[in-house]
């Protein structure tokens, strides 16, 4: 896949976002040492996940004459994993510093699952990707993992708030026992319609940036190739109105997410017309790079739209 900022920053920002905006949406908390601690920490795991993938694409040829490949750039493969794994064990101490800070062991759980997904996606023995399960497992990874995780976490709390600004806040006991031997009660955020929705949301276009980053070796061909994307994108805008009409997200953000339908548009017209050259077509990740980020921004926007003004939308319970 090769490292990218725009990678980096649209992969880890989108996700965590739209995690911090559904608590937001449910408590009307905000908790800016948490909320910084999970951004930095995101960014390093998902700096770890491209730079180690840089070294396994480089083990296999894939990145011979790949220009942005981080091994060729500083030209030491072992360099480059030490430092991919020292981030990775970097992200993860704060990402798991917030689990107990916050009192929600289940986040780091959800968490764990994104990182295993991320490791069997690319890395050796496993490296699922060559199985055609690169979607699959990014799909999962980054959409109902690491989004409902990190909603968890921001919107979980040691305080005993249930009803803030008209909101009803859904919590329930959760016990852990502290270091003094005490079994303390902590309030943890349950899981809602609402996050669920947007974690599939966020799940879709983190795919399909995926799909199109590695489009000249999508064993279907060019053309077929292009019609998933055709229909992966029809099925983000049709799954957004499906769960307007079921009221599982606001109707802000229903709207404003529609409004990124152009940017949609632009992604499957390229594509059609591009797919049969290569030195064109790599660009197509780049324009799914924008979608993911106009589209998860609009979900972000929607969301706490829909706190500030108060509307009669109260996130639905779907489990504790």
């Amino acid at each position: 896949m090769g490292v990218s900022m725009a990678y980096v920053r649209s992969f880890a920002g989108i996700v965590f976002q739209v995690g911090s905006a559904a608590a937001y949406l449910q408590t009307g908390m905000f908790s800016a040492r948490r909320y910084f601690v999970l951004l930095i920490s995101s960014v390093l795991i998902i700096t770890w996940l491209n730079l180690s993938n840089d070294v396994y694409d480089f083990d296999t040829g894939a990145d011979k004459n790949k220009t942005e490949s981080v091994v060729n750039l500083v030209g030491s493969r072992t360099g480059t994993l030490v430092a991919a794994y020292l981030l990775l064990v970097l992200g993860f101490v704060g990402l798991t510093w917030a689990s107990v800070e916050a009192g929600n062991l289940r986040a780091i759980m959800l968490l764990t699952c994104a990182v295993i997904c991320g490791y069997i996606y690319q890395c050796p023995p496993f490296r699922l990707s060559y199985q055609g399960l690169g979607e699959p497992l990014c799909f999962a990874a980054f959409g109902p993992f690491a989004t409902t995780a990190f909603y968890l976490l921001l919107g979980s709390t040691r305080l005993p708030i249930l009803i803030t600004n008209n909101f009803m806040v859904f919590h329930f006991p959760c016990h852990n026992i502290d270091s003094d031997g005490f079994d303390r009660e902590n309030l943890c955020l349950s899981i809602t319609a609402t996050v669920l929705s947007a974690s599939l949301l966020v799940g879709l276009t983190t795919s399909l940036i995926l799909f199109c980053s590695h489009f000249h070796q999508v064993r279907l061909g060019t053309e077929r190739g292009s019609v998933v994307v055709k229909w992966a994108v029809m099925t983000l805008y049709s799954l957004l109105f499906a769960i307007g009409l079921s009221r599982a997200l606001p109707l802000s953000c229903i709207f404003l997410c529609a409004m990124t339908s152009p940017i949609g548009k632009l992604v499957v017209s390229y594509v059609e017309e591009n797919h049969k050259d290569k030195g064109k077509i790599f660009m197509a990740k780049y324009y799914c790079v924008r979608l993911h980020a106009l589209f998860g921004a609009a979900l972000v926007a929607g969301l706490i739209t829909a706190r500030i003004l108060v509307t009669k939308h109260i996130p639905k319970l779907v489990f504790q």
